[in-house]
């Protein structure tokens, strides 16, 4: 079995994540959506506000799990038995950064493989803090993140 990690904080999720993901899913024989802990940053949702919405979201992928991680996403990768992590990319200026990480992923791990993948072109101006800066200002988000991420950006900012 193929399985894939499709790491990253979420802080919401966007369509263009669920588009990386349900392509990932065609992919992959089992995709593992790894929320990540960051402590460097400060979250909008918790942990398991994220992968609550994400599995709402996903819910009719039946080779896509939700599961949220902190540490090294190699070790994590390893300890799922993964042997790829797919991420997307939406503009030359995020492959820079891609590039170092999987160079460092590269060097730990080189049994677990990099996948990129393109983000839609509708998507490609989509970013968690784009959502919620416009969702802070009452702006309507419902076109950039799926039903029940919107109602709960709606809840958090009051609107």
């Amino acid at each position: 079995m193929k399985v894939a990690i499709c790491p990253g904080s979420f802080d919401p999720l966007t369509n263009g994540h669920v588009d990386i993901i349900n392509r990932a899913a065609q992919v992959f024989d089992k995709v593992i959506v790894a929320v990540l802990h960051n402590p460097n940053k400060k979250p909008l949702f918790t942990m398991e506000e994220r992968a609550h919405m994400i599995k709402e979201a996903l819910k009719d992928l039946p080779n896509v799990e939700v599961e949220y991680f902190s540490g090294l996403l190699v070790d994590y990768a390893r300890s799922k038995g993964a042997c790829a992590i797919v991420r997307g990319l939406r503009a030359v200026s995020d492959f820079e950064i891609e590039l170092m990480q999987a160079s460092v992923n590269r060097k730990l791990a080189p049994e677990v493989e990099t996948v990129y993948m393109m983000t839609s072109n509708e998507y490609s101006f989509l970013s968690s803090s784009v959502v919620k800066e416009v969702a802070s200002f009452g702006g309507d988000v419902r076109c950039m993140v799926p039903t029940v991420v919107a109602e709960k950006l709606a809840e958090k900012f009051g609107k």
